[in-house]
């Protein structure tokens, strides 16, 4: 009679098992942390107690201008429009980048050129959603910023 031998299971198997287990999990979480932070696209302001102090003074101001903007696109163009109840507005100057939510990668400034009642733009723009981030001054000198949100269907 043959007896079969058989393998015992020892401590030394269980560190194995251990390691293993928290190696894929601590690896796994390592990727992700690192996706993460490499995809952040960083700061709004560099001080949020100091840009706070204004706040209310510049939501006031840019509230009285009355401005309503919009944003569509259409065949490769940003048409940017902005107005009020008594109809288009054109501000002095416009400074605008359009990007994703949640990742800077893909992120552009913007120039846009005076079209019959609204601004325009040649921007190449995949589908999905964006984010375009608008300053613009008034004639008056009043600071208006927004971000207005896009999202473009596939073609």
């Amino acid at each position: 009679m043959t007896q079969e031998k058989t393998k015992e299971f020892t401590g030394r198997h269980m560190l194995i098992i251990m390691l293993s287990f928290f190696g894929v999990i601590v690896s796994v979480n390592m990727v992700l942390m690192f996706s993460a932070i490499g995809t952040f696209p960083g700061l709004e302001v560099k001080s949020s107690y100091v840009a706070s102090q204004t706040f209310d003074k510049r939501a006031a101001e840019q509230n009285a201008l009355g401005w309503m903007p919009s944003v569509s696109y259409t065949d490769g163009v940003l048409i940017l429009r902005i107005d009020t109840e008594n109809g288009p507005v054109i501000p002095a100057s416009i400074v605008a980048k359009i990007g994703r939510p949640t990742y800077s990668g893909e992120d552009q400034n913007v120039e846009f050129f005076l079209g019959a009642l609204d601004h325009r733009a040649n921007v190449t723009l995949t589908s999905g959603p964006w984010r375009v981030f608008i300053n613009a001054v008034a004639p008056d000198g009043t600071l208006f910023e927004t971000r207005l949100h896009l999202i473009v269907p596939d073609s």
